[in-house]
């Protein structure tokens, strides 16, 4: 009976989002590089108005959303999943299915920094996969948890730094932005890892790979900014 019922609600909610689709929001989305081809084009803020006001967290409903294959079914499967639910294998599974960049950071953001492996995958997907999305999906949690995980040790972000060092010559696009990205966010965590980033960042700048030159240098504009300095002293 129940699982009937799982059935049901992904099916209205899978109704829900053919009615709300939008052929201006698809074209929106190609043209920042996101992958439509399941996509029904449904802005992030009604979604995520959607997730949050008519439908209870569920890990049952996410595994069925998620299972439709539909890009905006994805996206909502991270909102309304229970993290405490979510174990290693899902991860895996979920990481594999990955095809488009905003897919992959919005389940990072969305659920997966929030489980209690989040420090495992970030560093084992950074340093030991070669898949684009799964290395991705590393280096987009470790700029999560940087903002987010306020209580993480800076000993777990140094451990971040050596990584971002020694991936930063991987020149595909989605990726070295999410190392830049990864870099700047634990640079602007606290004044040490702002000065340990900052040293990173310059090593970078100075390597012979002109994608690590780029993120180093790019990083470095912003981790030094009056702007960040000043915020850091307050």
């Amino acid at each position: 009976m129940i699982q009937m019922q799982r059935k049901m609600q992904v099916r209205y909610i899978i109704e829900w989002m053919q009615e709300h689709a939008s052929k201006e929001n698809l074209e929106g989305m190609a043209r920042f590089g996101i992958n439509t081809s399941d996509a029904f084009g449904i802005s992030m803020d009604e979604l995520r108005k959607y997730g949050k006001y008519d439908i209870k967290p569920s890990h049952e409903l996410a595994l069925g959303l998620w299972k439709t294959g539909k890009h905006e079914a994805r996206i909502l499967a991270s909102i309304v999943d229970e993290e405490n639910q979510v174990d290693e294998d899902q991860m895996e599974q979920w990481v594999m299915d990955f095809n488009s960049w905003d897919l992959c950071d919005q389940v990072c953001l969305n659920l997966f920094y929030k489980t209690g492996f989040a420090y495992i995958k970030a560093e084992e997907w950074a340093s030991e996969r070669e898949e684009e999305f799964v290395k991705r999906a590393g280096f987009v949690l470790m700029a999560v948890l940087a903002v987010h995980d306020k209580r993480g040790s800076n000993k777990r972000f140094l451990r971040f730094l050596e990584i971002i060092k020694e991936q930063s010559s991987d020149d595909r696009n989605i990726v070295k932005k999410a190392i830049n990205w990864a870099l700047r966010q634990i640079g602007k965590r606290n004044k040490l890892l702002n000065s340990y980033a900052m040293e990173t960042a310059m090593e970078m700048s100075k390597m012979e790979s002109k994608t690590a030159k780029w993120i180093g240098s790019d990083a470095l504009k912003e981790l030094e900014s009056k702007e960040v300095q000043h915020r850091l002293e307050d």
